[in-house]
């Protein structure tokens, strides 16, 4: 078995092959290009461009419309909690660089007292379907809108990079996974799951918490849309296991923001299997 780590996507990575079809190399590569591409903290990204020309019809790659779609997707799947436009509200609650910058040792009080003023005033962020448009490969935006591709662009790259390592292989991206074939044994490629270790075949995994990326006064990273503001649910962390990771990312960030007595009912039809905490 070949494997290799990596940083990437805002996490670490890890690829591991039986035999891959494409070096495993290449396939970072091809990761780490597409971070750079997707990223809104580099303001040349194909991302930041495409935010910043909103209002006009923009064309966009086939990787960023496939992207687009999917969010899109995830919006109407979700009935709303799972919306790419929420990168304003983001903004707004203080996540405005990378979050090494955000907390690192050079924060200072001041800066932790101007996230709070600017998480002050939140407002429900609008349907996706309302601020996005699509046609052939062009893509536009509602002037103010802007969308941040977050977890979903990590469960979609999950997804393919699978497809170029080959039938039995295992991508992790910063946390979204998908398992491919049957590992090295054929029972199941071995993955951590909640309190537990699972054999994964031909299955993917996603976690959504807001535990890992905390700032200021209690502000994290998941933007509840029917507020604008970060989630205050009674979940802290929630994984599940789908046929996909960008399906998994979906469901997991929706049950988050479901909370305890509405998770289980909403992920016992379309996952196949959950952990919540």
């Amino acid at each position: 078995m070949e494997s290799l780590r990596f940083e990437a996507l805002g996490g670490e990575c890890e690829l591991y092959a039986i035999a891959p079809e494409e070096p495993l190399e290449r396939t970072a590569e091809w990761i780490h290009e597409l971070h750079r591409r997707l990223t809104r903290f580099e303001p040349d990204s194909e991302l930041s461009l495409f935010n910043a020309r909103a209002g006009e019809w923009v064309e966009v790659s086939g990787d960023l419309r496939e992207l687009l779609d999917a969010a899109l997707d995830a919006d109407v799947q979700s009935d709303g909690l799972v919306n790419a436009a929420i990168l304003p509200a983001l903004l707004a609650a203080g996540y405005d660089r990378t979050f090494e910058e955000l907390t690192g040792p050079s924060r200072s009080p001041s800066e932790a007292d101007g996230d709070r003023r600017r998480s002050d005033g939140s407002r429900p962020v609008l349907p996706l379907g309302e601020l996005l448009e699509l046609r052939g490969t062009e893509a536009r935006l509602a002037p103010g809108a802007a969308i941040d591709l977050g977890g979903l662009a990590k469960g979609w790259i999950a997804d393919r990079a699978v497809e170029r390592l080959g039938p039995n292989s295992l991508a992790t991206c910063a946390g979204d996974l998908h398992a491919r074939g049957g590992g090295e044994t054929g029972g199941g490629w071995p993955v951590g799951f909640g309190d537990r270790t699972l054999l994964l075949e031909d299955l993917a995994a996603a976690t959504s918490a807001t535990t890992g990326r905390r700032w200021g006064d209690g502000l994290h990273h998941l933007i509840d849309p029917r507020t604008g503001a970060p989630a205050k649910s009674d979940l802290s962390e929630v994984s599940v296991l789908a046929a996909t990771a960008l399906e998994a990312e979906v469901l997991a960030k929706t049950a988050l923001l479901l909370g305890s007595a509405r998770a289980a009912a909403y992920l016992e039809p379309r996952s196949k299997g959950w952990a919540l905490s």
